[in-house]
C-alpha cells in the first residue's frame, strides 16, 4: 500500500511514523508512506493556504488551489482513494479500517483553521471521515488514527495473522481477557482452561468471554449481531446468575 498525507505540518507525523509497527511495515517495503506540505503549491510569493471567507464570519478557509495542485502532482489511478479528514465525515469504526485496507493507494488530506473551501469537498475527494464527535486543532491526529488503524490490517504488517481478526470490534464482540506468566500472581490464578491444551475448550470459553465483556461494557454491539439460541441462553444464564 501507499500513502499520501497532505498537511501543512508535516512534522506532526515524525514520531508516528518512525515508532512500532508503523515504522517496521515501511522498512519491510509492505507500506510507502509520504508526507507533503501542501503549502509548497500555494501560488502567491508567501506561500498562503487560507483566506478570509465569503459572507463573512470567523476563522479562515483552506483555499482550494493548494490543495487540488498538490493532490494532482501525485501518482493517481483508478486504484487511489481519496479521504478528507474533517468532523462532518462519517464516523470511523473497524468496518471502515477493514474497507480502507483494501485500497492500494490512499491520500489523506489534512485541514486546518475553520474549514475546506466546498469545492474541494465536491469535486476532489472520494469520502470524508471523522474520528468522533469533538473539534480538534486540525486533521492530522485523526489521519495518525486512521493509518495506524488500516496499516495494521495490511497482510504480514503483524507478526501473528491471527491478531487482527480476533481484535476487539473485528468479529462484532470486544475481545476476550488475556492471561500470561505467572499462572498464580498474589493469589489470582489463570483460569484453568486456558492451561488445559483443549483448544476447542479454548476457543469456546474466549468466545464466551467476548460475549460477557461486550454485554457488560457494549451492550448496544450485541444487536447489531445475529446471536445464536445457544448465545441468548448463556447471556440469560449469566444475567439470572447476577
Amino acid at each position: 500500500m501507499k500513502i499520501d498525507i497532505l498537511t501543512i505540518f508535516p512534522e506532526m507525523f515524525t514520531g508516528v511514523l518512525n515508532s512500532s509497527i508503523i515504522k517496521r511495515a515501511q522498512e519491510n517495503n509492505i507500506v510507502s508512506i509520504n508526507t507533503i506540505n501542501f503549502r509548497e503549491y500555494a501560488t502567491d510569493k508567501h506561500k498562503i493556504v487560507d483566506d478570509y471567507p465569503y459572507g463573512g464570519g470567523g476563522g479562515m478557509v483552506l483555499k482550494p488551489e493548494p490543495i487540488f495542485s498538490a493532490v494532482e502532482a501525485l501518482d493517481i489511478n483508478r486504484t487511489s482513494h481519496i479521504i478528507l479528514m474533517c468532523p462532518q465525515g462519517e464516523c470511523f469504526d473497524q468496518k471502515k479500517a477493514e474497507q480502507l485496507a483494501k485500497y492500494d493507494h490512499l491520500i489523506f488530506i489534512c485541514g486546518h483553521y475553520e474549514g475546506y473551501d466546498e469545492r474541494i469537498r465536491q469535486h476532489l475527494i472520494d469520502e470524508e471521515i471523522s474520528i468522533g464527535d469533538y473539534i480538534l486543532t486540525g486533521g492530522e491526529i485523526p489521519a495518525m488514527v486512521v493509518i495506524d488503524s488500516v496499516v495494521r490490517l495490511i497482510p504480514d504488517v503483524l507478526g501473528n495473522e491471527s491478531s487482527a481478526p480476533n481484535d476487539s470490534f473485528s468479529t462484532g464482540l470486544l475481545e476476550h481477557p488475556h492471561y500470561t506468566r505467572p499462572r498464580e500472581f498474589r493469589n489470582m490464578k489463570v483460569p484453568d482452561v486456558l492451561i488445559s491444551g483443549d483448544h476447542k475448550k479454548i476457543e469456546a470459553w474466549r468466545y464466551q468471554q467476548s460475549l460477557l465483556r461486550t454485554l457488560q461494557r457494549r451492550p448496544e454491539l450485541l444487536k447489531r449481531l445475529e446471536l445464536s439460541e445457544e448465545d441468548h441462553n448463556f447471556i440469560k444464564k449469566h444475567l439470572e446468575l447476577d
